[in-house]
């Protein structure tokens, strides 16, 4: 049995006409002789009256602080909805499909509400439909607590993370994830005229674009993915463009020619940051600071430490207690707000010769300040001003000709 995973998200299944074409994406899998799984999110974006944040408002505005059990059980009901919805769409084409909450069909989680994990896949229900030529469509975003035995929601990026999993479960071909793009950019499109569409790209720097900020695919979905070395790939649901490959390193250098897969492969940001430069007296003052932000649950980012001084960042949301805790504990601090991460994302960045000296010579040339840099295996960022976000994204993609 060759098995495939499609996931179609909200825009996808919004409208009658979205679900014609993502509709007619399964049908073209089934004529290529694949037995097809469907994963669906909720319909639509906020406001319109089936998508999750339009439950989830419903909800707090009758109480704010409503407890995690109900308000899981709320969510759940979008990707319900959207899973019977697009059955029904199937069965109407001729089709036998039947719709399938998480849990029925097969995974189990950790039970944490909101941002549960997915503990197991147990293959065996999907199979069993499957091998009676009927079309399963799962649920996203959720699955059944080992347990208490109740539905939980996989936070943020839920159904693609839904998918990866039963791809890998089900030993899949591929996943297909089908939203209204047509794969994984350069940059941001808003941000850059000339942005273009990586044809494929790694696991590892998939992830670490998620990471820093991108926001096609989530990163524990490629990480699953990753784990069952499954191809996955990023589509357009309204063309035929060939999209996105994730794949391994070695697949990649197959595909390119390539013997070394070091090279840059996007640029991306982050929002709404402040960042902090907290005077220290010795390297105990420095664990002694981040186990106090650490006790009063505050998570830190873009971190650098020396004997004398730390720099860190917190999303803005959380400045005003970051503070607070600094205050109460005697530290001296500096903080600046509206502040952004900008990234460039590539494989063994780290030790490419010219490349940090790239990335600072494209943010001096336009005049932008450099307040910190941070950088990892994969990932060069620097911390700057917001107001200088979109001229700095603009100059790094320039830089490292990623409109060629």
């Amino acid at each position: 049995m060759k098995i495939l995973v499609q996931k179609f998200g909200g825009t996808s299944v919004r409208t009658p006409e979205a679900r014609a074409a993502a509709v007619s994406k399964v049908k073209k899998a089934v004529a290529d002789g694949f037995t097809v799984a469907v994963v669906v999110s909720a319909m639509g974006r906020e406001g319109e009256p089936y998508a999750t944040d339009t439950l989830i408002r419903t909800l707090k505005e009758c109480n704010p602080g409503v407890a995690g059990h109900e308000l899981d059980l709320l969510m759940c009901c979008g990707e319900i909805i959207s899973a019977c919805v697009f059955a029904a769409e199937l069965q109407k084409e001729g089709f036998k499909a039947c719709a399938l909450t998480g849990g029925q069909a097969g995974i189990e989680t950790d039970g944490t509400y909101g941002s549960a994990h997915i503990l197991n896949v147990d293959p065996r229900p999907l199979m069993k439909i499957m091998a009676q030529g009927i079309i399963p469509v799962v649920c996203g975003f959720q699955g059944l607590s080992r347990e208490e035995h109740q539905m939980t929601t996989l936070g943020r990026g839920g159904s693609d993370t839904s998918a990866a999993a039963l791809g890998v479960g089900l030993k899949a071909s591929a996943i297909e994830i089908y939203t209204d793009v047509d794969g994984i950019m350069t940059a941001d499109p808003r941000m850059v005229d000339n942005a273009r569409i990586m044809s494929c790209i790694s696991y590892g720097a998939c992830c670490e674009l998620a990471e820093q900020g991108a926001k096609v695919i989530h990163q524990r979905a490629v990480e699953i993915a990753q784990n069952g070395n499954i191809p996955l790939y990023v589509k357009c649901t309204f063309d035929d463009e060939p999209g996105t490959l994730i794949t391994n390193a070695g697949t990649l250098a197959e595909r390119t020619g390539l013997e070394s897969q070091s090279f840059v492969n996007g640029i991306t940001y982050i929002k709404g940051l402040t960042q902090y430069r907290v005077t220290l007296d010795g390297a105990r003052a420095g664990q002694e600071l981040f186990q106090t932000l650490a006790d009063a649950g505050i998570s830190v980012s873009c971190l650098n430490l020396s004997l004398t001084e730390s720099m860190f960042s917190v999303y803005s949301d959380n400045a005003a207690a970051c503070a607070a805790v600094l205050e109460r504990h005697g530290f001296n601090y500096r903080q600046k707000d509206r502040c952004a991460k900008v990234s460039v994302v590539g494989i063994s960045v780290r030790g490419m010769p010219g490349l940090m000296a790239s990335f600072v010579n494209a943010l001096n040339e336009k005049g932008i300040a450099i307040l910190q840099t941070v950088d990892s295996n994969t990932s060069i960022s620097a911390i700057i001003e917001e107001t200088s976000l979109k001229d700095a994204v603009v100059s790094l993609h320039e830089a490292y000709r990623l409109n060629h």
